[in-house]
């Protein structure tokens, strides 16, 4: 699994999209998923330059794919809503990163975009994320609902 309670932080306090990011970056660093935190930002920042990835719903699916990650690794943010460049002109509330190693030949991580955006399709996903009261919850849920993480 790609995911673990460490990887999931509810009411993250961040006062910008830039903020919540590095705030990811450095708990995924602590956790041994990412050996260069900057580079990964980095990289995830210039997807956000070339098209912002905030999906509607007030959701963001960040992700970026750079040496600087160990290992493949997912994570969950709930925040007070941020301004994210979205689509829609909504706020982003709930936050979903992903981090892929470049020399990963995988395509697991578009099999997750592809899973994560069929379940934000649906409104009772997205509010038992916002429901969700602890790290146990957010993982129960995303196991549920077989994203593949």
């Amino acid at each position: 699994m790609i995911i673990s309670e460490e990887l999931v932080l509810l009411n993250l306090k961040a006062d910008s999209r830039e903020d919540a990011l590095k705030q990811l970056a450095q708990v995924a660093a602590a956790n041994g998923k990412v050996n260069n935190e900057e580079v990964y930002i980095q990289a995830v920042l210039k997807r956000e330059e070339e098209y912002s990835t905030a999906v509607g719903f007030g959701v963001a699916i960040p992700h970026g794919k750079t040496n600087a990650v160990n290992e493949p690794f997912f994570m969950f943010a709930s925040v007070d809503p941020l301004e994210w460049k979205a689509l829609d002109g909504e706020p982003v509330d709930l936050i979903f990163l992903i981090g892929v190693p470049e020399s990963d030949a995988s395509t697991l991580h578009l099999k997750i975009l592809s899973s994560l955006a069929r379940q934000l399709m649906k409104e009772p996903f997205r509010v038992g994320l916002r429901e969700a009261k602890t790290e146990k919850d957010i993982i129960k849920l995303l196991e549920e609902s077989n994203i593949g993480i």
